[in-house]
């Protein structure tokens, strides 16, 4: 059987999202592969040495700092964390063929940046002739170093038309180049739903004739909900809060005009992105993504807070006409104001938007593995 590596992290929680879409469509459609999930950490640092010297996992300092909004300065981090993946180069792509020498995939896809270098290199020499694809679950690549490598075979995958541009602009082999029709979400948001929107609604404390806004800032939460709750007492809210405990109790204590719902971590996102009738949130690629897919026009945010590879999704949303982008978060109340005068005008234009590409990506590796399986194994050849 054909055998896929998935490679992701936990850093953000988006590409982990990523990587469980692909395999569960892979699953639904009854491909004839193997589709394993590959944590890069794990690969790279197998007896959780890190953890064991710092008492936390590495992507753990990351994702409490998204939850507490300190993404201040990660502009300059991300130079410094290229430069150490540079140093080790040679290291990281030793570690890796060492892996893909025991596991021997048919196709390895990785859904990271910054590392595909290694990935590409480790790959090459561990397993010549296997094919290499990147996924990029950014609307737009943050270059040099990012998405795109240089000097090595990689398909890229482009969610969007800027990131395409990007990649021929730089010189990728044309050859190489997949454009689809968005950022990667789970294939469930495409099932059909069976929801009373105006009973669950009721279940929930909320109005069944007044706009509702969907409140999220991916998994771990952000303390910047707190902040729109308090900028927000009239407006009837869904607050999804993920992991971030806190949060989710500070938001249960506090009074207000509006009701606001609570939620705690939850795999019903759809369900309740489909009891809204907007979003507010960080402009994460994912979370922009199952918001327009679900039909919710957006609010959201850039300023010197905003992660550098999340800026161009700003402009996206922005030139589609798709929301607004405020300069911060204190000006929410306002925002929600212009938005709801005008909420049948962004539907409709939220309504034009046709993701499919986790079906399309899927498609794609197939067509990435076609060629391979008509050359000798590389058993029978070795």
């Amino acid at each position: 059987m054909t055998t896929i590596d998935l490679v992701y992290f936990n850093a953000g929680g988006g590409h982990r999202a990523a990587a469980l879409a692909l395999q569960a469509l892979c699953v639904q459609q009854r491909r004839p592969w193997a589709v394993r999930l590959v944590n890069l950490v794990d690969v790279l640092d197998p007896q959780s040495l890190f953890q064991r010297c710092t008492g936390m996992a590495p992507e753990d300092l990351y994702n409490k700092r998204l939850a507490r909004g300190w993404t201040l300065g990660l502009a300059q981090e991300l130079k410094l964390l290229q430069g150490l993946v540079r140093m080790a180069h040679g290291t990281l792509v030793q570690r890796l063929a060492t892996h893909w020498q025991r596991s021997a995939p048919d196709l390895v896809v990785s859904l990271i940046p910054n590392f595909n270098r290694a990935l590409g290199e480790g790959l090459a020499q561990a397993r010549p002739g296997v094919p290499f694809m990147t996924v990029m679950t950014d609307m737009a690549d943050h270059p040099p170093h990012f998405w795109r490598e240089g000097g090595v075979a990689q398909h890229l995958v482009c969610g969007t038309a800027q990131a395409l541009r990007q990649a021929r602009a730089a010189g990728h082999d044309p050859g190489l180049l997949h454009a689809v029709s968005g950022m990667l979400i789970h294939p469930d948001f495409y099932a059909p739903l069976a929801l009373d929107r105006a009973a669950e609604r009721r279940a929930l404390g909320l109005p069944v004739d007044r706009p509702v806004g969907v409140v999220m800032f991916g998994g771990a939460g952000s303390m910047a909900m707190d902040a729109i709750a308090r900028a927000l007492p009239d407006q009837p809210l869904v607050l999804l809060c993920g992991h971030h405990a806190k949060l989710a109790a500070r938001l249960r204590s506090r009074p207000g005009a509006a009701p606001h719902a609570v939620v705690g971590f939850t795999r019903e996102v759809r369900r309740y992105l489909a009891l809204g009738d907007f979003f507010i949130g960080k402009p994460g690629p994912g979370s922009l993504s199952e918001a327009v897919h679900m039909g919710l026009p957006v609010i959201t945010v850039r300023n010197a807070f905003t992660m550098p590879q999340e800026r161009y999704n700003t402009e996206w949303l922005h030139t589609q006409g798709l929301g607004l982008v405020l300069g911060g978060f204190g000006d929410v109340a306002a925002g929600v104001r212009s938005l709801c005068a005008a909420l049948p005008a962004y539907r409709a234009r939220v309504a034009q938007v046709r993701n499919r590409a986790v079906f399309e990506v899927v498609e794609t590796m197939a067509q990435v593995l076609a060629p391979c399986s008509r050359r000798p194994s590389l058993a029978l050849v070795a």
